[in-house]
């Protein structure tokens, strides 16, 4: 028998991204954004207003990157969910993480974060129907740590997940399947 729920973010897992940003004085400005996927193999969308200091540097630096946020760094990744720029100046140095400038975007590279997706603005949606930040993806780079035979292992990310219905964190890693394989076995 199926429950009905009182309704919120309906899709689980909701991804973990650390939104990096410049500041207008070179500072360093992280959120953690759940509401955000790709939109295209090379674009992504987030789901950010225009009230957030994260908005309003990348609209004004036409750049940011997006890590994806790991078990070893839940503390850091919550702050920066729970802690607003436009309040809170030191916001990243409070964190104790480092950055360093991206080579392909005017946006830092989280050093802590397994991986990073280093994006191009191209354009803020604010209509009715708008999701708001888009962006090309035109780098992603990884913790040589996270690499096995050249290739990310999912497991050695320890990505994390938040779960919308009791506000929790969830560390994603163990595979259990093969994508485009494993449903051959049902095929007529």
């Amino acid at each position: 028998m199926r429950v009905n729920l009182k309704q919120t973010e309906g899709i689980f897992p909701m991804p973990v991204l650390m939104v990096a940003t410049y500041n207008e004085d070179g500072s360093v400005n992280v959120m953690n954004a759940a509401w955000g996927t790709m939109q295209d193999r090379d674009k992504v969308a987030l789901v950010l207003t225009e009230t957030h200091k994260t908005v309003h540097n990348i609209k004004a630096r036409r750049a940011f990157t997006i890590s994806i946020a790991d078990a070893d760094h839940i503390v850091q990744a919550d702050y920066f969910g729970v802690v607003s720029g436009n309040k809170e100046p030191n916001k990243f140095a409070n964190s104790g993480l480092t950055a360093e400038k991206s080579t392909y975007v005017d946006a830092p590279v989280i050093s802590e974060f397994p991986l990073c997706l280093e994006c191009e603005f191209i354009e803020y949606q604010a209509d009715a129907t708008g999701c708001g930040v888009i962006g090309k993806v035109v780098n992603i780079s990884a913790n040589e740590k996270v690499l096995q035979d050249g290739k990310i292992n999912m497991s050695l990310v320890n990505a994390i997940a938040f779960d919308p219905y009791t506000h929790g964190y969830y560390k994603i890693g163990e595979r259990v399947g093969e994508a485009f394989h494993d449903g051959l076995q049902l095929k007529k």
